[in-house]
């Protein structure tokens, strides 16, 4: 069972696909939201979650204080099961997500940003350089001081952020799972 962990939809429970994604844990998602929430990134920020699969990072942040997500996810049953979630966390008295059924790259080519927050978790299967294609085109969407998260298998390589104008601020292990903060790079200057 995957479910809101706290905010204003805290405790409500989401559907997860039946195949193709792969929900993060709620122990990733209690730790990760502990460390964001402590560095101010959640209240008011603007969420883009991309390979939203259920949609539970997104929708966490709208529960815990965001003004807006767009969720992204490109298999059609996926969006459906992310379109019901953001019903039921919007029913919690969180602001209801929009839903887009595309896939990342073309999302991104239409979005207008900017973004405050952004998760990406994609399939563990997918390509780096995909992946850096990725973080190329999210890059001009980021508010100044937006944070990126990456979610990937701890066997993966790390995301290819420099190519892409993102910089490395932090990096975390959960069991199978590591998770990397970044920002623009041009913020570092």
């Amino acid at each position: 069972m995957t479910r809101i962990i706290a905010g204003t939809a805290g405790g409500s429970r989401l559907d997860v696909p039946d195949a193709g994604t792969r929900p993060t844990s709620d122990r990733v998602r209690e730790s990760l939201f502990g460390a964001l929430e402590s560095a101010h990134a959640i209240e008011g920020a603007r969420v883009v979650d991309l390979y939203a699969g259920s949609g539970a990072l997104g929708l966490e942040a709208l529960s815990r204080g965001a003004s807006a997500a767009d969720l992204v996810e490109r298999g059609r049953a996926a969006a459906g099961v992310v379109r019901r979630n953001a019903t039921t966390v919007a029913r919690a008295g969180a602001p209801l997500a929009r839903v887009h059924q595309s896939t990342v790259q073309t999302f991104l080519q239409h979005a207008t940003g900017p973004f405050d927050l952004v998760f990406t978790d994609p399939p563990y299967d997918l390509d780096d350089e995909t992946m850096a294609a990725d973080l190329a085109a999210l890059a001009p969407l980021l508010s100044p001081d937006a944070l990126v998260v990456i979610e990937r298998a701890k066997r993966s390589s790390a995301p290819d952020l420099p190519s892409a104008g993102l910089a490395l601020v932090r990096e975390k292990t959960y069991g199978d799972t590591r998770v990397w903060w970044a920002e623009r790079a041009d913020r570092r200057l």
